[in-house]
């Protein structure tokens, strides 16, 4: 009897404390706000397009920011469609006139900016004043390299106030030129197969002019674009950024068309965008911090690509069990990216040792570096070019690709420095974070394996990138991903006029550079693919930089986020999300 009173007991003690949770989960306050919880891995150099030259600083300037093109959210192959601009360009038939048409009644975000603080509408002048200042000799832009020599009289614009006080932006250039309020027109030096690509990149977003002279330097943090969203609030210092809804975001709908996978998606088809009322990035340069606010429900999607957390939850491409039934969802899609680490051509020791270059090569153990860093799901790369692009071949070998000591020690002393005896002391710049450490620890064991020594050197991502256009590296590790779906992306980081830019090889070699002119002249075809060949074999032979691998992006997100779907092509698709409250406050 006594038992049956104790069990009676604690019955009632476990369905008070039931009711007790209860009730305190149902009395903790409701989220009534669509509010999106992201990351950053990076500190944000700049969110003026005309610097945003990181893939980091682009997610930023895309959420505020809009150019004439955008690539479909839901499309694969890869399709680009209009955005700004009402359709796509019509083009002349020796392919070197564009004329687009500008949407009507777009505003700029209201802004201190504007006279009483309202935003006034976009037009076709708005472009070509965007255009000019990219080609501003004052300015430096970074991402000049979109225009510099493609369109006509852009450079002879250039160069003519390179010694003046002010550039005219009122003198009109034949390159680019507003024929009405809404009709804009390009004019190129030669055919251009990947000028339409150019339109959907951060560079070529629209800026209006009132914000640049209003704001000065300090534009940069600044930003007065017409997208989705607006900057609430950000400084340089600040681990966040704010972003609010923009209240006359113009008449823009989710897609109606997708691909099998994204099909779900289309119960959203036809609805104004954006559905979230406020976005927060978090700048969280450490994985741990990012993994244990994502855990906490703290932030919405996580990137976890680099990370070693990536070990630990996902099986077999699947997401461990644990996970799942906590209704996360894993995201995993093949990226079109290389990691590299870089051999600055520029430094003396480098630039006329090739020999030195291919030791160094042959002594990287790449499947070591997969299996320890990406658990053997990335792709070993043979070359620059990532699979899923003309110009990569799965059954390519690099000859210098290939793990083997004994001929890395041959070449070595070949170089002029046998078991290393002579070499300096080589340092290697890397990233802020303790994943990026380990693995310059990982290339510094397999250089001692041959006797050259290797100094890791931690940088926070602006000063890696500082260091590299300096041409003020040995030897740097870094991933370029591809802006576009085309590997003239990739071959272009080799080509001299390039130099110093995007990954800072710096080789500068004339055969390359006049191979490279030859194969980016021509539009797609069995011919180009070719070439594109022969430059990854010469690229292999001059051995300018190691190709470690190409990683599939993987990705964490909440179950209460909808209409996710992620490609090196999507910048400022927040705009597309939603999250659903009902599922986030249970």
């Amino acid at each position: 009897m006594k038992n049956l009173i104790r069990i009676a007991a604690l019955i009632l003690m476990l369905l008070a404390l039931w009711a007790y949770l209860k009730s305190k989960k149902d009395s903790s306050p409701k989220v009534t706000e669509k509010v999106l919880y992201t990351a950053n891995e990076a500190q944000i150099k700049t969110l003026d397009p005309a610097q945003a030259e990181d893939h980091y600083s682009n997610r930023e300037v895309a959420k505020v920011y809009e150019g004439l093109l955008e690539f479909h959210y839901l499309k694969k192959p890869f399709e680009l469609t209009p955005n700004l601009a009402e359709e796509m360009p019509e083009v002349s038939a020796d392919q070197l006139v564009y004329t687009f048409k500008i949407r009507r009644g777009v505003k700029f975000h209201d802004n201190p900016c504007f006279p009483n603080g309202k935003g006034r509408e976009l037009t076709a002048h708005d472009f070509v004043y965007s255009f000019k200042r990219l080609a501003d000799p004052k300015l430096q832009a970074k991402n000049f390299w979109l225009i510099n020599n493609n369109l006509k009289e852009v450079n002879a614009w250039r160069e003519r106030y390179a010694d003046a006080i002010q550039a005219n932006y009122d003198e009109e250039i034949e390159g680019v030129k507003a024929i009405d309020r809404y009709t804009l027109q390009f004019t190129l030096t030669r055919p251009n197969p990947q000028f339409l690509y150019f339109l959907g990149m951060s560079g070529c977003y629209v800026v209006p002019r009132e914000a640049v002279e209003h704001y000065g330097m300090e534009f940069t943090n600044h930003p007065v674009g017409t997208g989705a969203f607006m900057l609430e609030a950000f400084n340089p210092q600040d681990s966040k950024l704010v972003y609010r809804k923009n209240p006359t975001f113009r008449d823009k709908r989710f897609p109606s068309e997708s691909i099998e996978e994204y099909k779900h998606m289309l119960a959203y088809a036809g609805k104004q965008l954006p559905f979230v009322d406020k976005i927060v990035t978090y700048i969280l340069t450490e994985a741990q911090p990012k993994w244990l606010k994502f855990k906490k429900g703290d932030l919405d999607i996580i990137d976890i690509t680099k990370d070693k957390i990536a070990l630990d939850v996902v099986r077999n491409g699947e997401l461990i069990p644990d996970l799942k039934e906590k209704g996360i969802n894993l995201y995993s899609v093949a990226e079109l990216s290389t990691t590299y680490v870089v051999m600055n051509c520029a430094n003396p020791l480098f630039k006329d040792n090739l020999k030195l270059r291919q030791a160094m090569a042959l002594a990287f153990d790449k499947e070591g570096y997969n299996k320890l860093f990406h658990n053997n799901t990335a792709v070993v790369a043979q070359s620059t070019v990532p699979p899923g692009l003309a110009g990569y071949r799965e059954d390519y070998i690099n000859p210098y690709g290939i793990y083997d000591i004994e001929k890395a020690k041959q070449y070595l002393a070949e170089a002029g420095y046998p078991e290393g005896k002579g070499l300096p002391e080589l340092t290697l710049d890397a990233g802020p974070d303790a994943e990026l450490r380990l693995k310059g620890e990982f290339f510094q064991k397999c250089m001692a394996k041959i006797g050259v020594r290797i100094k890791v050197v931690g940088n926070i991502f602006p000063e890696l990138i500082k260091k590299i256009n300096n041409q003020a590296t040995m030897l740097h590790s870094i991933s370029w991903s591809a802006d576009y779906p085309d590997a003239q992306n990739f071959f272009m980081l080799l080509y001299g006029p390039y130099q110093p830019g995007g990954i800072g090889s710096n080789l500068n070699d004339s055969a390359y550079d006049a191979l490279y002119e030859k194969a980016v002249a021509m539009l797609d075809s069995p011919e180009r693919t070719r070439l594109y060949e022969q430059l990854n074999e010469m690229i292999a032979e001059k051995t300018p930089f190691i190709c470690t691998v190409h990683f599939p992006h993987t990705g964490l997100q909440h179950g209460w986020v909808k209409n996710y779907c992620w490609s090196n092509f999507h910048y400022g698709t927040e705009q597309y999300f939603d999250i659903d409250l009902e599922q986030k406050n249970n």
